[in-house]
């Protein structure tokens, strides 16, 4: 752990994050994003590869199956239980040298010039969610992955 790394903090319980794990194994850890009190896109997931390397090119082969596997799976869960008509997939690594991919559903409604990964956040009608909502979102998403569904 890199004791300066909010990622490696994350992973390290040391933060508090709405909704908690979502799903975690020995290479992934998935959770909604943590945005210090801003105001927060229902949806917007973050997976992180556990170990502490900068990019996408520094995954071993075993890293790189389980972070594509989860990707696929969150998404399709994102799309199931939210109904997001759209899963943008982002990775820069710009201020965090810690690899993690957002994942940001669109919702149907979402008019077009607001579009794009980050662009969502600039719709004046934004779907913003509060932290209870994200918890209950973190939910969904996680009875989605394991086949459980609520009624």
């Amino acid at each position: 752990m890199e004791k300066e790394c909010f990622v490696c903090r994350k992973h390290a319980d040391l933060l508090e994050l709405a909704g908690g794990t979502i799903y975690e194994d020995e290479y992934v850890y998935v959770g909604h994003i943590y945005r210090g009190g801003k105001p927060t896109y229902p949806g917007h997931v973050m997976i992180d590869l556990k170990r502490h390397v900068p990019s996408l090119a520094d995954m071993t082969e075993e890293e790189a199956s389980a972070f594509g596997i989860i990707t696929a799976r969150v998404s399709k869960a994102l799309r199931e239980s939210e109904h997001a008509e759209h899963i943008y997939a982002q990775v820069s690594g710009d201020s965090v040298p810690h690899l993690h991919m957002h994942l940001i559903p669109r919702y149907p409604g979402t008019p077009e010039d607001y579009w794009g990964p980050m662009a969502v956040y600039d719709w004046p009608e934004a779907p913003f969610a509060t932290e209870k909502e994200i918890a209950l979102l973190c939910e969904r998403v996680r009875d989605q992955l394991e086949g459980v569904r609520r009624k």
